[in-house]
């Protein structure tokens, strides 16, 4: 199958006449909730083996874009990959009171709009404030159901290092512990037998002095999750404060998105997003290294 995008519609050459409209779900996936959508607005044209579908509507912006530099480590016609620095909200609260800092968001719509991209700005996931690393866009509604739903597959890897706390003789684990609310603090989750499952696996890559370079992959996404399995487990993230880690050597918790996996939503190839370590951590890990 072959296929090419034309203004809105995305044009696909089939290797066989279809026999009805549904019959789409055997060449690309298709929800088929979102499929009858499309038939019933005109958004399917069906001439021989040559189908075209109206992917890529123009979705003028609600609000004027803010400018925030944006590093966009992957992009194509379907989604696009970028890097969040420190300090940075993945999306606000939706308000616009003129004292809101910039977001991930603000610098997503403007790069959108500079480019001459008419789409909405929809994250697949999200990284805390402090956390740095790739973040996943999808530019349009068919892009962002199939990326959703690989989310909720588990289908999506996430790879983090940190830096952490103290030292171990156990190379590698997985920490299988509910997450919750603590309701003595709104800010903290803790491990709770009354929270959601959360899963997190972790390998030692390097000893350190008093510390250790940490790899971590996610199998689920709580809110703050490898902050608090690591910490659960006596290891808390340097830098991090709220959880009980030193708070010398860097500004915020030393966490970083390493690398972003996916299938491609059309494709199905496997893409590989990898972002290097933010100056800070880098500088945190040679220091703990002379020490």
């Amino acid at each position: 199958m072959s296929w090419s995008k034309k203004g809105e519609w995305l044009e696909l050459l089939l290797p066989e006449p279809l026999e009805t409209e549904l019959d789409l779900g055997n060449y690309i996936r298709m929800p088929v909730l979102f499929l009858k959508k499309l038939i019933k607005s005109g958004g399917v044209s069906i001439k021989g083996s040559r189908v075209r579908l109206k992917l890529f509507p123009n979705e003028p912006l609600q609000d004027m874009p803010v400018w925030a530099p944006l590093d966009v480590l992957y992009e194509d016609d379907f989604c696009m990959v970028v890097h969040k620095s420190a300090g940075m909200k993945v999306h606000g609260d939706g308000s616009r009171n003129g004292s809101e800092q910039t977001t991930l968001a603000d610098a997503v719509a403007f790069y959108y709009e500079s480019t001459g991209q008419q789409c909405k700005v929809r994250h697949i996931h999200r990284l805390d404030e402090d956390t740095t690393g790739p973040v996943l866009y999808a530019k349009h509604e068919w892009a962002q159901l199939i990326l959703d739903e690989d989310m909720r597959s588990k289908s999506i890897q996430r790879c983090y290092a940190a830096i952490v706390q103290g030292q171990s003789e156990l190379l590698s684990g997985t920490i299988d512990e509910p997450i919750g609310k603590d309701r003595h603090h709104s800010a903290r989750r803790r491990v709770s037998v009354t929270g959601e499952r959360a899963m997190t696996h972790y390998e030692v890559v390097e000893q350190l002095n008093h510390a250790m370079l940490v790899r971590l992959r996610l199998e689920t996404g709580r809110t703050h999750q490898i902050r608090v399995h690591l910490s659960h487990i006596g290891f808390p993230i340097w830098g991090d404060s709220l959880y009980g880690g030193p708070t010398n050597g860097i500004n915020r918790q030393a966490l970083h998105g390493e690398s972003l996996a996916f299938e491609h939503p059309l494709t199905g190839e496997n893409i590989i997003v990898t972002a290097p370590w933010p100056e800070d951590f880098l500088r945190l890990y040679t220091a703990l290294q002379k020490i």
